[in-house]
């Protein structure tokens, strides 16, 4: 019988683009009891968890509310799409530098994307 992950377990797979045709840099994410586990391949394991810890639950399941006010400002060309498992729930994520929204939505997992211009959370 195949051993089934714990419920909250947290697989991720993140591919980053710098800019449109660059070469897509992918990463790894695994946290087995809060911590980065063998597998994972992001830069900073340590600090992807805990972002994923402070903001992965509002960002990945958002709450619906009343519409929030973006700014028209372009941040950069950069895309990451975060797929997997979080705390046991299937995740699909696209994260942009678009407007000002999206570039807040990837400055709090910032250390998932890696070295990518923005990755750090820098403008």
């Amino acid at each position: 019988m195949p051993v089934q992950p714990p419920a909250a377990a947290t697989d991720l797979s993140i591919t980053v683009t710098a800019s449109p045709g660059a070469k897509p840099l992918d990463y790894r994410l695994v946290v087995e009891n809060g911590r980065p586990g063998p597998e994972t391949t992001v830069p900073d394991p340590a600090a992807a968890v805990a972002a994923l810890e402070r903001y992965g639950q509002a960002i990945f399941f958002p709450v619906p509310g009343p519409p929030r006010m973006c700014s028209d400002v372009y941040s950069g060309p950069q895309v990451a799409v975060v797929r997997g498992v979080f705390k046991g729930r299937d995740v699909r994520s696209t994260f942009k530098r678009t407007d000002s929204c999206e570039t807040a939505r990837w400055q709090a997992l910032a250390p998932l994307f890696g070295a990518v211009a923005g990755g750090t959370g820098a403008t």
